[in-house]
Formats: structure tokens, sequence, C-alpha cells
């Protein structure tokens, strides 16, 4: 497997969204703290649209480290898109999604690898003990999610505590890019193709720098395609409350016809036929609601739009590319980027076409088979991606 491979690769899949103050010490934390200890790391920015300085402040430390690639986004797509569109693209053995603000420490990576290769656990997670640097409101509000969430997903759980911070296997990647559906929830993802995980514990620390981009309304949004996504039984539920509203409701008409046969007509009662009236309204209205949540996400997968647009890959990552337009199963990118190897290639043939030395020829012979090479690796390993298609088929 090749995770006991000595040349084993993990990428760190960083989003950013409007993060210029926390890019330059995240990148200096993992050199640090990470892959001067290990040199098997990759770095894969994914910028969802940010409208400050962060492409520039990367692409300035993409020209310092070689270790780094970005994946631009077109638009702002959400995180759940932005590490989708990750997933698809690259291309190492394992794969760790880490927030930027450094609130998931990067030296715990090192434990990730370690279970991951001497235990063959496909999936470590870091599960936050200590979660002081949250806010009240926002400490009951996870424990309330995952609490519901656990209960209404069936077969599917999530570990309490746990986010997005965590080592993938390749067999849970391939498994992930298999699943093609528009309402992303990563965390459910993650969960769902099963397989070993263990966890490592650690205490979360505040923001190294910058603001959340996450708001309650955001998490609220947020906490519904979880479950809508991963569950039924919210549609399921009205089923029961109707018969129980029903149930009542013949009791109590019942009630009024006895009452009726033998007190006479009592006229009074505009106050209770009022809260009846209010309360079935209410009822209503939110069965309808329930419903609405559903068809909303019906009528996005019945579109297949794709989840995300990439209009830029550059680094290594763009390297082993195919270049120009291509789909995968769940978004489009566009790589536009030519590698080295190509520019190479392509000097060497023009400069043969204009020599006449059989010296000069061979070795354009050569850089032709070269490129030949790279673009049957790139295809070799498009393909093991599944489902990736030119944009003009």
């Amino acid at each position: 497997m090749a995770r006991h491979d000595e040349n084993y690769k993990v990428a760190l899949i960083v989003p950013v969204y409007n993060e210029e103050e926390t890019i330059a010490s995240f990148v200096e934390t993992v050199e640090l703290k990470l892959a001067s200890v290990i040199d098997h790391i990759e770095i894969v920015f994914v910028d969802d649209g940010s409208r400050d300085r962060s492409v520039e402040i990367i692409e300035g430390l993409m020209e310092q480290n070689s270790r780094i690639a970005l994946i631009k986004l077109s638009r702002n797509f959400g995180k759940e898109a932005a590490m989708t569109a990750a997933i698809d693209l690259c291309d190492a053995d394992a794969l760790v999604p880490i927030d930027v603000d450094l609130q998931d420490p990067p030296e715990l990576v090192l434990e990730f690898i370690r279970i991951w290769r001497e235990e063959n656990v496909d999936t470590v997670y870091g599960r936050r003990i200590d979660r002081s640097s949250d806010s009240g409101t926002k400490r009951v509000s996870s424990g309330g999610f995952y609490y519901v969430f656990n209960k209404l997903s069936g077969r599917v759980k999530i570990p309490e505590n746990v986010g997005d911070f965590r080592l993938i296997d390749s067999r849970i990647i391939e498994t992930v890019r298999s699943l093609n559906e528009s309402n992303r929830f990563m965390k459910g993802l993650y969960a769902w193709p099963g397989f070993t995980s263990r966890n490592v514990d650690y205490v979360r620390p505040e923001r190294s720098a910058g603001t959340t981009k996450w708001n309650y309304w955001k998490l609220w949004n947020f906490a519904l395609d979880g479950i809508v996504s991963f569950s039924s039984l919210p549609l399921r539920v009205w089923s029961y409350i109707g018969g129980c509203v029903g149930a009542l409701g013949l009791v109590y008409m019942i009630y009024i016809m006895v009452s009726t046969m033998i007190r006479g007509v009592n006229v009074p009662g505009y106050a209770s036929l009022m809260c009846v009236v209010l309360f079935l309204g209410s009822i209503q209205l939110i069965s309808i609601g329930v419903l609405g949540e559903y068809l909303g996400r019906v009528s996005e997968e019945v579109k297949r739009r794709p989840v995300y647009v990439v209009s830029t890959v550059k680094g290594g990552l763009s390297n082993r590319l195919i270049e120009g337009c291509r789909r995968t199963g769940s978004g489009i990118y566009f790589n536009e980027h030519k590698s080295d190897t190509a520019a190479a290639t392509a000097a060497a043939t023009a400069a043969a076409a204009t020599a006449a030395s059989t010296e000069v020829a061979d070795a354009a012979a050569g850089a032709a088979a070269a490129d030949s090479k790279t673009a049957a690796e790139a295809q070799t390993r498009d393909d093991s991606h599944g489902d990736v298609s030119s944009c003009d088929d």
C-alpha cells in the first residue's frame, strides 16, 4: 500500500477566504514544525473567491517554496466546495484538511501520519478536548448539533467535537470522489465510507490572526444541510405528528358531539376555536417548511450544476494535471499553466526544426519522448480520479 512506500506524499488541504493575515504565519509554522521533520508534505491552498490579497500572498510564497500549490476557484462557492475541489484534483496518498488560522496545530499531523502508517488506520481525526477558546453559545450549539445529527442520521455517525481536521487515506479519497451530490456536508461524507478510524485529542487554541468568516446564521444553515443530507426522519416525523393530531381531533370531535346532544348548543367558544385554528395552522406551516427544505435540495441535485469551477491551478499540482478545461465527477477545472517540461520540449522542438545537425535532432526527439511520457503520466493520474473528461465531451 502507498502508506508503506518510502516515497509517500501527504497533502495539506487549506481552504482560504480573505485570510491575508494568517497565510504567511501558517506556512512558516508548517515549515518549522512539520515539513522540517518529514519531507513528504505538499501544501495545497484553495482560494474560495477571496477579495483581499490572499492570492497575491500565496503566489509570492510559491516563488520561495516549491511545495506550495494553489487552486483558485472562479468565485466564492463555500468551504465544502473548496475542499471537494482539492480532493478531486490532488494526487497524494493521504489528505489532511486543515484551517489556515492555526487552530488546527500542524505538528499534530506528525502523529496522524504515524498512526496511518504504523497502525494501518484509514482515518485519523483530531478531537477537541478543550474548546474554551470558543464562546459558550457556540459550544452549546455545537454539542446540540452533534447529538441531534447522530440521533437522526441512522447508520452514519460523526464523532463529537471533531471538525474537518483529519488525515484520510486514499481509499476514502477515492470513495468520496465517487459521491457526486451537490449538497456537500463533508464531515458526513468522510464518515460515510466507513473503514477504520481513530482519534487524537488536542486542545484547540485561539485564532492566530484575523476573524472567523462563520456567523450563527451560516452555522445554522450548515447544520440544516448536514441533517437534511443524511436523514429523512424530519419528513417521516410529520406523518406521526399528523396522526397524533388527527387522533386528538377525532376525540375532541366525539366530545363535542356528545356534549351537544346532552347539553344542547353552546354558542361561546370563540377563544378555544381560535386556539385550535392557530395551532393547527402553525403545525401545517412548519411541516410545509420541512418539505421545502428537502424539495429545495432535490431541485439543486436534479440540475446537476458543478459543485465548483476552478479558474486557475498553479504550482507543482498544475504540472501533474492535463492542460485545458476538464470535468471531474463534481466540478470543472481550467489548467492553463504550462509545465516546465512542456516548455522545454517546445523549445527543443523549435531548435530541432531550424538546426541541421543530427545531435540537435536527437535531443529534440528525446525531449518529445519526455513530453509524451509526462502527458501519459498525467492522463493515467486523471483516469485514476474516476470521471474526468474534457469540457468538449
